[in-house]
């Protein structure tokens, strides 16, 4: 490597990348320093490797749990080293604390994992070969130390220097860093820079030429006189300013050449964007226009590199494909984004929302590191236009999630504490909006941010009440109102389900079954659980030993094997996030989401794609809900009566920036024909950044004689666009007289009477002409029935969510918002349920009649079960449907709230009517 010194003083800057091989050992008993490994004659040969840097060391098989001291070395060798200016060693990430030496010599050290930092090595490199030594220190103990999701309880640790590193030369005159800040009312650029001088002084005079240009030819450029150490602020017009937007990420070049009178001492470049971001009214503004948020939350976790990609293009891909499914923005999660991924965003238009890593505990050094990673952080992408947002912390971790420690709601020294971050937030970037906690209690924040997840179809009513609560009620979201929450924009930063990736697949790419199934802190332990971690119990996250857990449900009999398997459970993933976005983009007071999440990541399953990045099943079809223009389909019911008038909601919602005028065409098809059955059309027009008005059309169902699916199909067409949905429509015959003679004993009234209404020969006198035992109770006269060989049906009595009885074993589900309820799965391969839905999943023919509790302890060897219930890996298991044999009899328990369902619900109505025939006859 040489460096050319053949000027007195030298005003290019040169960079040579020391990426590439390093020497690395773990210095486990901590004797490096003691041992002097950092000097150029010890170097120890035992656990000696090499490696290629970037590189964290729980890459290596031998050090995925390792955490402590390692070092790195190798050589650097310069034929000649330049005069009149400086050396610097630059980091740009390295986790977490750095000490650096060149040629024996301490040059500097760092705490931190995941921003730049530099060491001065001028006076410590030499002509000829060099040896640089590095000393990296990552305790197992992360609880005060900013860390994002490494570890317990979540994905595998990070060390070491996980991004680039480079040499640097700087002349000695130059250009420290320059800030730009734009001001697209008056189009200017208003550019902010300090030289500074390494024990030198300018020959004369020091002037600067700020130059801007775009795609090589230069817009403006200003001369000014500077100060050294001063900061010298001048404002560039922009003529026919072009603004950075997603759609045309439009980027001007900076040059900024110092100038003394013997010439050029620096010439210092950077990049920017004529952008801003503000709120008005409620609601964002990108560039002086509504900005409504559609994005995905990316936690940049890789499965062979962790931090980084593997692959050189992979950022570039995952932008591509962010933008192809409809995407406007990515929230880089929990830890500051890798500066190459910044400026693809920058360069290929996507909007960015990110944030500084947290630690787990509230203490005096915490805040202080977070308080520096968050300053460092707005200094690295001060410049960059694709960032619009910065957060302070996520749902409290490191603030008041601890266990140990009190929230936010009751600790009026923390809300003090985040309200004066967030003010030294707007202070130290201005031009950015700031979220102060994110998805949990606000104090002072410029967003109103939701962490909610639910799963649809099972609790889609509850959804649309959540939505109505956050936007009818946003003070109830605040612990303390240091800003207005009456004028935050309201967002869904967190919502999502989960949807079981290829496993085979997977295994295959990895060779065998990845590390991270084996997580210790994955696999659930006795004793009590902290209530504030509730949802990481059992084995829903754990998927050491799903595999055993698979063959010890009835899986395998509903599935030809995991493949099968994970296909079904994407669909429902899709299904799910489908109706929450749907709801989400039709609700007024809204002003955009953020759904969990763009990948999956290790043992957490709820990405669009999955961890290797490639697409889930539903992968063409996401963007049809996603795009910035879209029609939503509200059909009034899922499931009808044969015969029947349906209506249908329909509207236009359009995020783009010009307005479209068309027509809606709807029409409702038959699945198994593929003929349209109705059909009709609607003049539409919706304005730039708003919906259309509502309309409601009549779609009339055909009369069958046999159930069916069919689909309701709405296009709307404009000049220049298309949107296009679908709703999943079942088709019942109504309630007919029963083609037995089958003999009813029920037990309540209601049931009763309903099942009169439907033609059955109803008694209330449990005998021997008794054929089937309909009850809420299972009493010593039913249980007598059943174990003397009848047939018991339990159904939970009106309003509650299990039958009583002590036959079976009960675990409820929540009625609401829950994270276990949104990676579980209901599957069926029952013969009286297969002409019910479209697939081996319950679905939207289940609307209203959802489970809210289940049947546990099962067992394959002596239960029935028609519909079983799993979490995440295959955990927590149950039935809402299921029968077991009692003496010489049977009692099927139904947790489906089928007698308040029928004859009003049709599935549940024609599903209680297999059940009696079904078990009557059995």
């Amino acid at each position: 490597m040489t460096f050319n010194n053949t000027q007195t003083r030298l005003a290019n800057r040169s960079s040579v990348s020391l990426n590439g091989r390093w020497d690395f050992r773990p210095d486990r008993d901590d004797t490096g320093v003691e041992e002097q490994w950092q000097s150029t004659t010890t170097w120890p040969d035992a656990d000696r490797q090499s490696v290629s840097v970037p590189h964290a060391w729980q890459e290596n098989e031998s050090l995925t749990d390792y955490t402590g001291i390692a070092w790195y070395r190798r050589t650097v060798e310069f034929d000649t080293l330049p005069h009149g200016g400086r050396l610097f060693l630059r980091f740009n990430a390295v986790d977490y604390h750095t000490t650096v030496w060149v040629n024996g010599v301490e040059c500097g050290t760092n705490r931190g994992g995941y921003l730049p930092f530099e060491v001065d090595a001028t006076e410590a490199f030499e002509a000829g070969q060099n040896v640089v030594t590095i000393r990296v220190e990552d305790p197992d103990d992360l609880s005060q130390i900013p860390h994002g999701k490494q570890g317990d309880p979540w994905y595998r640790r990070v060390s070491g220097i996980w991004q680039d590193v480079s040499v640097e030369f700087r002349p000695a005159i130059r250009v420290s860093d320059a800030r730009v800040t734009p001001n697209l009312e008056d189009d200017i650029a208003h550019i902010e820079f300090t030289a500074i001088a390494d024990d030198i002084a300018p020959d004369g005079s020091l002037t600067a030429t700020v130059r801007v240009s775009h795609e090589g030819t230069t817009v403006n450029s200003v001369e000014c006189d500077v100060s050294l150490g001063n900061p010298t602020v001048e404002s560039v017009s922009i003529p026919n300013a072009e603004y950075w937007h997603p759609e045309n990420p439009v980027l001007y070049d900076l040059e900024i050449e110092l100038e003394d009178d013997s010439g050029s001492t620096d010439v210092y470049e950077d990049y920017f964007g004529m952008r801003s971001i503000r709120v008005e009214n409620g609601t964002f503004h990108l560039n002086g226009e509504p900005l409504y948020i559609r994005g995905a939350l990316d936690q940049g976790y890789y499965p062979e590199t962790l931090y980084r990609p593997s692959e050189e293009d992979l950022f570039e891909h995952e932008i591509r494909t962010a933008k192809e499914l409809g995407f406007n923005l990515l929230r880089k999660h929990i830890k500051p984004a890798h500066p190459d991924f910044i400026e693809l965003a920058d360069r290929m238009g996507i909007l960015v929302w990110e944030e500084p890593a947290n630690p787990s505990q509230y203490t005096d050094r915490s805040k202080r590191e977070v308080q520096e990673q968050l300053r460092d952080l707005i200094n690295r992408d001060f410049n960059r236009p694709s960032v619009i947002i910065w957060s302070l912390y996520n749902e409290e971790w490191g603030i008041g999630h601890h266990q140990d420690e009190p929230f936010i709601w009751d600790d009026e020294e923390k809300q003090a504490y985040l309200s004066e971050l967030y003010e030294a937030a707007k202070r130290w970037d201005p031009t950015r909006l700031v979220c102060d906690n994110s998805g949990w209690a606000h104090v002072a924040t410029d967003i109103n941010d939701y962490h909610r997840y639910f799963a649809s179809p099972d609790r889609a009513a509850a959804w649309g009440d959540d939505l109505d609560n956050m936007t009818a009620h946003p003070e109830g979201n605040y612990a303390a109102t240091y800003t207005d929450p009456e004028t935050t924009p309201v967002v869904v930063s967190e919502f999502g389900t989960w949807g079981l990736a290829d496993t085979e697949a997977l295994e295959e790419f990895y060779g065998q079954e990845p590390e991270w199934y084996h997580h210790p802190f994955l696999t659930p332990v006795d004793g009590p659980t902290n209530e504030r971690q509730v949802h990481l119990e059992s084995n829903l996250r754990s998927p050491a030993g799903f595999k055993k857990r698979y063959d010890e449900t009835t899986l395998p009999e509903k599935f030809d094997g995991l493949a099968e398997l994970a296909e079904t459970w994407q669909w429902r993933e899709y299904l799910s996030v489908k109706n929450l976005i749907e709801q989400m983009r039709v609700h007024d007071g809204l002003s955009g989401y953020i759904i969990t999440e763009f990948t999956d990541i290790e043992w957490e399953f709820n990405g669009i794609l999955d961890y290797r990045r490639e697409e889930k099943v539903f992968h063409d079809e996401f963007a049809s809900v996603n795009n910035s223009l879209f029609v939503a389909v509200d059909p009034e019911h899922h499931a009808v009566w044969s015969g029947d008038e349906l209506s249908v909601d329909i509207t236009v919602v359009n995020d783009g920036r010009v307005s479209h005028s068309g027509i809606v065409e709807w029409k409702l098809i038959d699945d198994e024909s593929g003929e349209t059955v109705d059909s009709g059309e609607l003049d539409v027009g919706v304005d730039a950044h708003a919906k259309s008005r509502t309309r409601t059309v009549p779609v009339t169902i055909p009369d069958v004689d046999k159930n069916e699916r069919q689909t309701l199909q709405v296009t709307f067409t404009a000049e220049t666009a298309t949107a296009t949905n679908e709703e999943p429509i079942s088709v019942v015959q109504p309630a007919r007289a029963p083609n037995r003679d089958i003999t009813v004993f029920a037990q309540e009234n209601y049931i009763a009477d309903r099942l009169i209404g439907s033609c059955y020969k109803v008694t209330r006198e449990l005998n021997d002409d008794v054929d089937l035992a309909v009850v809420s109770t299972l009493d010593v006269p039913a249980r007598n029935f059943a174990e003397a060989g009848g047939r018991v049906l339990l159904l939970p009595p009106p309003h509650e969510t299990t039958p009583i009885d002590d036959l079976f074993e009960y675990r409820e589900l929540p009625e609401g918002e829950n994270w276990n309820l949104c990676s579980a799965l209901y599957a069926h391969n029952s013969p009286f349920i297969g002409d019910l839905t479209g697939s081996k999943r319950l679905d939207w023919a289940f609307e209203g009649i959802y489970p809210n509790a289940l049947a546990t302890g099962l067992d394959t060897d002596h239960d029935e079960i028609y519909v079983e219930y799993v979490e995440g890996w295959i955990a927590n298991w149950g039935s809402p449907l299921v029968i077991r044999s009692v003496g010489n009899g049977q009692v099927c328990t139904s947790t489906f709230p089928l007698g308040e369902a029928y004859g009003e619900q049709p599935v549940g109505t024609l599903l209680l009517d297999h059940l009696i025939d079904h078990i009557s006859r059995d």
